[in-house]
């Protein structure tokens, strides 16, 4: 069976661009991680008040406001998701302890240039000619491996948490893509095999840091980039920092609602709804005063997964291929992946 991992390794990254900096120790932002002020981190006034949608998973009307969600902003916040707020009070404080390690230690268990997992910069980074105000840890499965050579005593803690929570993760996410199958004119062999042939092989865990930053109007925190997968369901820890490209309207901040969680769509959802659902443009900004922690799951196929639209959608706008197809399409092309598969 192909995995996540497989896809990546065909695609290695030279090693200056997965190395953060030890941010706590710098009082001005590097030249390195200078941005010019055409990438404008601010945010229109007039879309301060803007608010992505608020779904209520009890709703009895939950597909359509689902369906609806997805087609006109391609973002929306979750409630009543059922994850339990001990757990996401346990995988925030992990992470906290992750990231508060000495980078020496953080560096041992550095990404290695073929490799998904580990402690490093964002996969995008090469694509931009400055670095980001960010550092990460990529979890695929168990994370028992890298949290030994972290804590060599104490990893038991860490593991338990992120296989916890990578779980209730898998389930909810799986039942999200349940509820946006159904909002769709499909046939009922076309969901239920969609149903099937989609549940989650391909799923990654990556836990965010942002620290304070000396000066946020001249970096940022993670560049404007779409997700490659199916949904992405983000973690914010009670704090903002995200925000997502509307067309027409410009950046918007995802302001973060206590105790729900984020689900934007990916390219691979993108590509089965025919163009649809939007993949969503998004980006993270950085403060002066706020270390934000933030925890994404990726939710998708098995990587030798066939992807294509469905066919009750219309006419094809994309070609068919295998998610690691894609994978390597993208790790090469980054935003114009899509354009590289359209009909």
């Amino acid at each position: 069976m192909s995995t996540l991992l497989d896809a990546y390794k065909n695609d290695p990254v030279q090693l200056h661009h997965l190395i953060p900096l030890d941010f706590p120790s710098l009082r001005a932002v590097p030249e390195s991680h200078v941005w010019p002020e055409s990438y404008n981190f601010r945010v229109s006034p007039s879309n301060e008040n803007l608010s992505i949608p608020i779904v209520d998973l009890k709703d009895p009307n939950i597909a359509d406001k689902i369906g609806r969600a997805c087609q006109t902003w391609g973002i929306f916040q979750v409630t009543n998701h059922g994850l339990p707020s001990s757990l996401l009070q346990d995988v925030e404080y992990e992470a906290r302890c992750l990231f508060s390690l000495p980078v020496e230690q953080k560096r041992k268990v550095l990404r290695s240039p073929g490799g998904a997992t580990g402690y490093g910069c964002a996969r995008i980074t090469p694509f931009f000619p400055n670095l980001m105000w960010h550092e990460g840890f990529t979890v695929m499965g168990s994370s028992v491996d890298h949290a030994r050579v972290l804590w060599p005593h104490g990893y038991k803690g860490f593991c338990d948490a992120m296989d916890k929570y990578q779980k209730h993760m898998k389930t909810l996410a799986h039942n999200l893509f349940l509820t946006i199958l159904s909002s769709l004119d499909l046939s009922e062999p076309e969901k239920n095999w969609a149903a099937a042939v989609y549940d989650s092989e391909s799923n990654a865990l990556q836990l965010n840091s942002y620290p304070a930053c000396p000066d946020p109007t001249r970096t940022i925190g993670l560049a404007p980039h779409t997700d490659s997968l199916l949904l992405t369901i983000l973690h914010h820890c009670e704090t903002n920092g995200l925000q997502t490209f509307r067309d027409g309207f410009g950046w918007v901040p995802v302001h973060s609602v206590s105790g729900a969680l984020t689900v934007n769509v990916g390219d691979l959802l993108h590509i089965l709804s025919n163009g649809k659902f939007p993949t969503v443009c998004h980006r993270a900004v950085v403060t002066r005063t706020r270390h934000r922690i933030s925890v994404a799951y990726f939710y998708g196929p098995r990587a030798d997964s066939v992807v294509g639209p469905f066919s009750r959608l219309g006419l094809p706008l994309y070609r068919t291929l295998t998610l690691k197809e894609y994978i390597g399409i993208k790790a090469k092309h980054l935003d114009k992946a899509l354009s590289l598969i359209t009909i």
